[in-house]
């Protein structure tokens, strides 16, 4: 069992005695001298320090054209004109954000209600339009009730800390490759955490079977995980939620609108969504607005917005914000061709990849890392695709990804035409080359995620 963080430990004092008790006097060690840095000092080292490894992050200013997705224009101080790019990396995964359904539906309540809630959801920010937008999030997941945050990883982090500090003795047993949000959600929780290996499902079973049965628990886990790609066991890891008494919390934030019948994320496409204590998902990616949720039974969603700081002092996402992912949720429901059309292109993208022997994880979901496994020639590529061959990329490196494991991530649509991919795939042949960066002919869909990671780096 691992122990709770550092400042959750009890800290225990020594009493002071009313008579002093002589003793005989100790040597004192003299501390060593440290020269103190001051703040620009200190930061000044940490950056440089950064852009050595080659993780120092570089942002561009990138405007999206509503109609005209994936292309987008690029805005430099260097440029005259903006670029015309097309983008690769958005997670806007079905072009939700330009769809005139979810945009009209934003201008309306825009010009009915202003631009911002005034409030928190406490004192005025409460309004026809998030109530409508969490019954709908109810009924795409089959649950009682559900919340709505200002972010997902607000939401993840508020209820799993809110939830786990109501529960004496709350045992929490989260994936290794969690996402940051999840994790800040466990270690604010301040319950004891046991780790078990990526979809392990045995090293879970074994963590679990060592804690006192009367202790709850919480099991803390993703449906896909962004930067692999992979799919969670969700079925198996149910059955020992089953087995052991345990909550489950479900994290669909890159399934939402993208899997199932009507876009309840990949426990709907597998029948199980009744099975999980909380689902946590995101209107930002999928649904193309802004803001998270929560998903559950009515109890549960009660108490999160009764007692989560994330939830009771943060305003209230903006009324036409809350009426556009209503309207997307409505849309993806009733219309599954952007969904089919999305796996069409990410499994084209992956084939042409395998083609040519490019290195890629070819994983279950629709998420496509091409992997370079260097900070410094992962920048590079990213840098030498978007100058030269107008596509953009971002670069994922640490702390996103373990170091060595650097990669290019791409999320291809269904606005992204056949040539498009083929454009691409001959880019990325183009950026290998120029930069030296070695071929690995071993990416095939029989190969598990874990060994093509190792493979490829």
């Amino acid at each position: 069992m691992m122990e709770p963080d550092a400042h959750y430990e009890e800290v225990l004092v020594k009493p002071v005695l009313s008579t002093p008790v002589p003793n005989k006097p100790k040597p004192v060690k003299a501390a060593p001298v440290v020269e103190a840095k001051d703040t620009e000092t200190v930061l000044t080292e940490k950056m440089d320090k950064l852009k050595k490894e080659g993780n120092y992050r570089v942002f561009f200013d990138i405007e999206r054209q509503a109609g005209n997705y994936p292309r987008a224009l690029r805005h430099s101080k260097k440029m005259a004109n903006p670029d015309e790019v097309i983008s690769f990396c958005s997670n806007d995964y079905l072009a939700q954000g330009q769809n005139p359904v979810v945009v009209d539906a934003m201008k309306t309540v825009l010009d009915r209600n202003g631009a911002g809630a005034g409030g928190t959801r406490n004192i005025s920010g409460t309004t026809p339009y998030h109530s409508a937008l969490e019954s709908e999030i109810a009924d795409l997941h089959d649950t009682e009730s559900a919340l709505v945050f200002t972010s997902c990883f607000v939401a993840n982090d508020s209820s799993i800390s809110t939830l786990c500090k109501m529960l004496p003795n709350c045992q929490i047993f989260s994936d290794a490759d969690n996402h940051s949000s999840l994790i800040e959600g466990v270690r604010h929780s301040g319950a004891a955490k046991h780790i078990f290996r990526h979809n392990d499902v045995e090293h879970l079973e074994e963590l679990m079977s060592k804690v006192d049965p009367s202790f709850p628990k919480l099991i803390v886990f993703e449906s896909v995980y962004s930067m692999d790609g992979d799919i969670a066991p969700i079925k198996e890891i149910c059955d020992l939620a089953d087995k052991y008494n345990a909550l489950t919390f479900l994290d669909e934030v890159h399934a939402v609108g993208l899997y199932g019948a009507t876009g309840g994320g990949i426990a709907q496409q597998r029948g199980i969504s009744h099975r999980l204590s909380l689902i946590s998902g995101t209107l930002a990616k999928a649904y193309g607005v802004f803001g998270g949720y929560i998903a559950g039974s009515s109890l549960m969603i009660d108490a999160v917005r009764s007692f989560a700081p994330g939830f009771i002092f943060t305003s209230s996402l903006p009324p036409a914000v809350a009426a556009g992912a209503t309207a997307s949720i409505k849309y993806l429901k009733a219309n599954d061709g952007e969904r089919q059309l999305h796996q069409q292109r990410s499994n084209e993208l992956k084939d042409m990849l395998r083609t040519v022997g490019l290195p890629y994880i070819h994983a279950e979901s629709h998420i496509v890392p091409v992997m370079i496994c260097n900070p410094e020639l992962c920048k590079a590529a990213s840098d030498l695709l978007l100058n030269k061959h107008k596509i953009y990329v971002q670069p994922i490196n640490f702390p996103t990804v373990p170091r060595g494991s650097e990669r290019l991530r791409f999320t291809p649509g269904p606005m992204h035409s056949h040539e498009m991919l083929v454009d691409l795939v001959s880019a990325l042949e183009d950026v290998f080359q120029e930069l030296n960066i070695p071929y690995n002919n071993q990416s095939n869909e029989n190969t598990a995620v874990g060994d093509m990671r190792r493979m490829t780096c």
